[in-house]
């Protein structure tokens, strides 16, 4: 039986796989081979946490845009609801009533300010012309409310110098009046008292807290002055200044600059909103953000003007004297993210002035 045994085992088919063959089924054997198959799982854990974490930040994205898209409906809500009342309330030109308006109207740009941080830029764009245009009626409607200015000496002496008839019909006709020389046409045509000035050149101007509280300055065509106001006013524009300085206290709601050149202001506002303005430094505190366009060669820095009652005007114009967003400027021309504007600049600190007198 041994020679039986001994065939059966010469044609077993194991006996007949070399050794150094893969095995049946499938498993290649090699170490190398081993540890490729190993990696495997290690990839598809990395990938899957790859995709929770994509699917994570999506989610959380989706959230803030839900919470920031709530946040602009519940503002533009309340800020048309408030912007209704202050119309109302300036459909009449009653003390009162205008007060109440003024009041509205820094409530809501205090609204706006504090929805800068979520808003888009046009939208902020719309809510601050908005605002102009409401500061812009207001001031009319204060206006309308100036008294008007009696010359009664001038119809005094019409009355005293008119010809009777009989004598008018006499007398020959004047001669044709000449127009006036260059030499005599005026060069300085100040605002009405308590409002501003325009078309100076190279003088040195000032206004007191008196005539400045509460009102809407305007400072236009001016070359080479230095203005100083010494109070809290509503409003201030500066438009059509070259060369000048202009140093103000606390102003209640809005500064405006408009075609301005090489200019040097120190101002406190609620907002800032710079226009076609080229080579000026302005020293600020602002509660909102600043907003320049169509600007260039702007430079700011911290403010820094001081005069005695600066407190109790700072007071008085409800400006939060702690909150100064100076640094931070929105340029309407420039809305490439992560790219600082070409058009403005932070002033080196060693350029900053201190002392103004």
């Amino acid at each position: 039986m041994e020679p039986a045994d001994a065939s059966a085992a010469a044609t077993s088919p194991t006996s007949a796989v070399p050794a150094d063959m893969p095995a049946a089924n499938g498993d290649m054997g090699g170490p190398q081979c081993g540890r490729g198959l190993g990696l495997v799982p290690e990839r598809l854990q990395k990938r899957e946490q790859e995709r929770l974490l994509e699917v994570e930040r999506r989610k959380q994205e989706r959230q803030n845009q839900t919470v920031e898209e709530e946040k602009s409906d519940y503002f533009a809500a309340a800020f048309a609801r408030e912007r209704e009342a202050v119309e109302r309330l300036l459909e009449c030109a009653e003390p009162a009533r205008l007060n109440e308006a003024a009041s509205r109207l820094q409530a809501l740009q205090k609204l706006l300010n504090d929805a800068v941080l979520y808003l888009a830029p046009y939208d902020v764009r719309l809510g601050q012309e908005t605002l102009a245009r409401l500061q812009g009626t207001l001031a009319e409607r204060r206006q309308e409310l100036q008294p008007k200015k009696r010359f009664a000496f001038k119809s005094r002496r019409k009355d005293a110098v008119s010809p009777s008839p009989s004598a008018a019909a006499a007398a020959p006709p004047p001669p044709p009046q000449q127009p006036p020389s260059e030499s005599l046409l005026p060069v300085a045509v100040p605002v009405p008292s308590g409002f501003g000035f325009s078309n100076l050149e190279s003088q040195i101007l000032q206004m007191q807290a008196e005539e400045l509280h509460q009102r809407d300055i305007l400072l236009t065509g001016l070359t080479d002055c230095t203005i100083r106001l010494y109070g809290n006013p509503n409003t201030l524009r500066l438009t059509k200044a070259r060369g000048c300085t202009v140093l103000c206290g606390p102003v209640s709601t809005s500064v405006f600059l408009d075609d301005c050149v090489g200019c040097v202001l120190a101002v406190a506002c609620q907002q800032l909103r710079t226009h076609s303005t080229r080579d000026t430094r302005i020293f600020l505190q602002v509660t909102s953000r600043a907003i320049v366009e169509d600007c260039s060669g702007v430079q700011f820095a911290p403010y820094s003007w001081s005069y005695p009652g600066i407190d109790q005007d700072f007071e008085g114009s409800g400006l939060d004297r702690s909150k100064n967003n100076w640094r931070e400027v929105d340029d309407f021309n420039w809305l490439a993210r992560g790219v600082a504007s070409p058009n403005w600049s932070i002033l080196p600190e060693s350029e900053w002035i201190m002392q103004w007198d």
